[in-house]
């Protein structure tokens, strides 16, 4: 055993990894390849039978009348929300504070786009009907994030979607989802992607995420929207002169990993029901997932936990997580995002990790307490 390593090194190294579909390397897109035609024509500058008809199949899937293709989420996102205030004549648009375009785009949307941002909710749940009632009327869209990753994939009940549609298109505000793990919300809410984008009229999907493509997202909404977001992605510099390698990785990861979406669901709620009968200090975000990731909480620092945590992967091979975030000064927590790995994981491995874990931190519990 070596002496000194680190957490992600730990972790790569583990012949048990817990979280995703493999590793992301070229291997992604030699698999997707693999059977395809050398023949076949790319797209060029957004045209092309190979993107074409898989916006087609997207827009079918998502039950929007079009879609289109984008290099990345980023880019989709910003512009959708760009021409929805443009609609509106208003440079108000709301989300929840750890919304993706509020915290991990350095401002793009206020430098870009000089919209205007209002905050809903708090940070430890997700928008609600009442934070919705309390905006202003002059507000364009309203973002929702199916699931809130920041907070561990929580959801809304789907009442209370409804209802902000509802609410929403009785107020003529637009109402626009970021779906980037929209595929993995299907099997909690019993509801097709289709019908839970008809509650929208905008939606957004990660082709990379839950999917495990190369990278790329799909923008869904009526046809003068999809449009318009063609004319937003030249002006970004959206339109590659060929995006094949994510199109046709996308395709054949869609049509592997759609039918097994309600087993990435199923393991999340095992392995967290695990994780939360190990150790009182320990629990998971939400309790119960409702989706195919969450988040573990300790009552630890990140100094404290990461000894442990590569001590039991090296000890039993599973590795539980590459990086901490801290929370306070006090705790800190790791996210958990179910994949292909899971189901191939031998389970006996997973219980004697946890179990491990278990009696470690008692162990360090027993220290502390003798001090």
């Amino acid at each position: 055993m070596r002496l000194t390593i680190t957490l992600a090194e730990a972790y790569n190294e583990a012949p048990y990894p817990v979280n995703g579909h493999g590793k992301r390397n070229v291997q992604v897109l030699k698999e997707a390849f693999e059977m395809i035609d050398g023949e076949v024509d790319s797209d060029m500058y957004g045209s092309g039978s190979v993107i074409e008809q898989c916006q087609d199949r997207f827009a079918q899937l998502l039950g929007k009348p079009a879609s289109v293709f984008f290099p990345s989420g980023t880019m989709a996102q910003q512009i959708a929300l760009r021409i929805w205030s443009d609609a509106a004549g208003s440079k108000k648009v709301a989300y929840h504070p750890l919304c993706h375009l509020e915290i991990h785009e350095q401002d793009g949307l206020k430098k870009l786009h000089h919209l205007e941002p209002m905050l809903l909710a708090d940070m430890t749940r997700p928008v609600l009907l009442s934070d919705v009632l309390g905006m202003p009327d002059d507000v364009a869209c309203v973002l929702l994030e199916l699931p809130q990753r920041e907070i561990g994939g929580q959801l809304p009940d789907y009442a209370e979607l409804e209802a902000i549609s509802a609410h929403c298109r009785a107020k003529g505000i637009k109402l626009h989802l970021d779906g980037a793990r929209l595929f993995e919300i299907t099997p909690y809410y019993g509801r097709s992607a289709e019908q839970i984008c008809s509650l929208f009229d905008s939606v957004y999907v990660s082709v990379y995420k839950g999917l495990g493509g190369i990278a790329g997202a799909v923008l869904a909404g009526e046809y003068d929207f999809a449009e318009e977001s063609k004319v937003w992605k030249r002006r970004h510099g959206g339109d590659l002169i060929s995006l094949y390698p994510y199109i046709l990785s996308a395709e054949y990861y869609l049509e592997r990993r759609l039918p097994r979406m309600a087993d990435y669901y199923e393991g999340a709620v095992q392995l967290a029901e695990l994780y939360n009968g190990c150790h009182a200090s320990k629990w998971t975000v939400p309790q119960v997932p409702v989706s195919n990731m969450f988040h573990v909480h300790y009552d630890l620092s990140k100094e404290e936990l990461e000894p442990i945590l590569i001590e039991v992967t090296q000890q039993t091979g599973v590795g539980f997580t590459h990086v901490l975030r801290p929370k306070n000064e006090t705790g800190c927590y790791y996210e958990v995002s179910i994949g292909d790995r899971y189901a191939e994981l031998p389970q006996e491995k997973v219980r004697e990790a946890i179990r491990l874990l278990g009696e470690r931190l008692n162990s360090l519990d027993r220290q502390t307490q003798s001090l």
